[in-house]
Parts: structure tokens; C-alpha cells; sequence
């Protein structure tokens, strides 16, 4: 049952990788990144409960504290530079700025 489970979770893992690759939008990719790496911590502790291991727990909780600060670190460098490239567009010809 939980080789089933596994399994199941490395099929989710190629979906979220499929939607990272060919996402349409950055957020989109971002979501899919994060679930990838969810993903991850879960196959991690699957894995643990199948070997007896209970030492790979820490590991899949420091992994889902990386995760998440490498998912706010990306979404904070995008908010930026979407903020200074609307800055520098809006300070070099505002007459042709679109209307938000």
C-alpha cells in the first residue's frame, strides 16, 4: 500500500514538474515549483515510514523550510523587478504608459 503511495506521489512529482516546465505565467511555474517541492517532503517521509528510518523526518522538515523560504525568495525577486521595470516605463514616456 505505501509502494502504491510512492508511486502515486512520483506521478504527482512529473505533473508538477510538466506545469513548472510549460507554465504559462511565472506564477504558474512558482505554484508548480512549490507543489514539486511538497511533493518531495512527502515522498521523503513515505519513504522513511517504509524503511523504519525516522532520522529522514528531519530531513524532509529542514527540506520543507528551504522550500518554502526558496519559494518567497523567487516571488520577492519578481515582485521587484516587476515593480522597477513599471517604475522605468512609467519615468521614460508616460504618455504611452497603459492604462491599469
Amino acid at each position: 500500500m505505501l509502494l502504491i503511495a510512492a508511486i502515486a506521489i512520483l506521478v504527482t512529482m512529473a505533473l508538477a514538474l510538466t506545469r513548472a516546465l510549460l507554465g504559462p505565467s511565472v506564477y504558474d511555474r512558482v505554484l508548480a515549483v512549490n507543489m514539486f517541492g511538497t511533493k518531495t517532503v512527502l515522498l521523503i517521509a513515505v519513504m522513511a515510514f517504509i524503511m523504519g528510518r525516522t532520522d529522514f523526518l528531519d530531513l524532509a522538515l529542514a527540506y520543507a523550510l528551504i522550500n518554502f523560504i526558496g519559494v518567497m525568495a523567487v516571488l520577492w525577486f519578481v515582485q521587484e523587478s516587476r515593480r522597477r521595470q513599471r517604475s522605468a516605463n512609467s519615468t521614460e514616456s508616460p504618455a504611452e504608459s497603459p492604462i491599469e
